[in-house]
């Protein structure tokens, strides 16, 4: 839902986002236009709490870069009409400063997670795709909880993008942006009981 009917820019995103009455609300940017995005449920919570917790763990251990969490706002494109918030990201060492400024992150990130809520459509899931990677990411994984599967996402040559879809019996390979990093896709989606 936009919220807001005139051109807006990250700098404008980061002053209205921070108002009092925004307080605790978690708003995007894409093309100029705030969207507000409703909390999240358990599940989508717990999926993304356990991405991020094995990706950081897996960053810190071998001095990989940083790990962002679903609050953090990338300003993906030089005129700041797009700022997104994956619920994972991951920015590598060699693009990360070591004094971390206040704001949105300038650029985007390399690895980006995006966890699907069930009020998503798969249009908007994909313009995010798209925005990722037409502005630098190089992998993003979109888990879909209901089904138990998780689209892998790459740039190609000529701005087509590659797409793989993995099921609870595949292992998602954080291939050249986190070299060695695996994660069964199963433990994404493990419950207590299992």
């Amino acid at each position: 839902m936009v919220i807001l009917e005139k051109l807006y820019t990250a700098d404008d995103l980061w002053e209205i986002s921070h108002l009092p009455e925004n307080e605790g609300k978690r708003m995007e940017l894409i093309e100029g236009g705030i969207i507000e995005m409703p909390p999240a449920g358990w599940e989508h919570g717990d999926i993304a709490g356990v991405v991020l917790g094995l990706i950081w763990s897996y960053v810190r251990q071998h001095q990989l870069g940083r790990v962002t969490a679903a609050e953090t706002g990338f300003s993906l494109t030089g005129d700041g009409l797009n700022v997104l918030a994956p619920d994972v990201g991951f920015i590598a060492a060699a693009r990360a400063p070591e004094q971390l400024p206040r704001g949105f992150v300038p650029f985007a990130p390399d690895l980006a997670v995006e966890v699907a809520s069930p009020g998503d459509s798969a249009a908007d899931l994909f313009t995010k795709v798209e925005k990722y990677l037409q502005n630098g990411t190089r992998l993003v994984w979109v888990i879909f909880p209901e089904r138990r599967k998780v689209a892998v996402y790459r740039p190609l040559a000529g701005k087509r993008v590659g797409v793989d879809s993995l099921g609870v019996a595949d292992v998602l390979d954080g291939e050249d942006v986190l070299p060695g990093f695996a994660l069964p896709v199963k433990e994404c989606f493990a419950k207590k009981s299992e």
